[in-house]
């Protein structure tokens, strides 16, 4: 099980370095049984990122797009968002961070992810680094 950081499908979606890793993850997914989750806050994560940067329709597009991958959407619920906040009160991430973080260590599940800020985490969850 492998639990995905809003980075990660940003590499994917924005054709950055790492998206063949990303390719591979998703055609492994699809072709076994590895589950890929992403918090809805990690979604909501990429999608801001999309109107920021490209607009509306291109985040539209790109939540069409993430519907389509095999990736479960976990709704955040008091379990995670009380394992965020501990992440939150004791590491210098971000809370959507938090969140990613949390559900990786809640489900025992590597998380995949670029961003150097969960280097922090490094001992309490397993990585996987793009």
């Amino acid at each position: 099980m492998r639990v995905l950081d809003s980075y990660a499908l940003l590499v994917y979606v924005q054709g950055e370095r790492g998206k063949q890793k990303m390719i591979d993850l998703f055609e492994s997914a699809a072709g076994t049984n590895i589950d890929l989750l992403l918090s809805t806050i990690n979604w909501g994560e990429v999608i801001y990122s999309n109107i920021r940067t490209f607009g509306q329709l291109r985040a539209d597009e790109t939540a069409r797009l993430i519907s389509r991958l095999p990736i479960e959407i976990v709704s955040a619920d008091l379990e995670l968002a009380r394992q965020a906040a501990v992440f939150k009160a004791t590491k210098k991430m971000s809370y959507a961070d938090c969140f990613a973080a949390a559900l990786a260590k809640l489900n025992n599940a590597e998380l995949v992810t670029g961003d150097k800020e969960f280097k922090q985490v490094e001992g309490e969850i397993k990585i996987l680094w793009l």
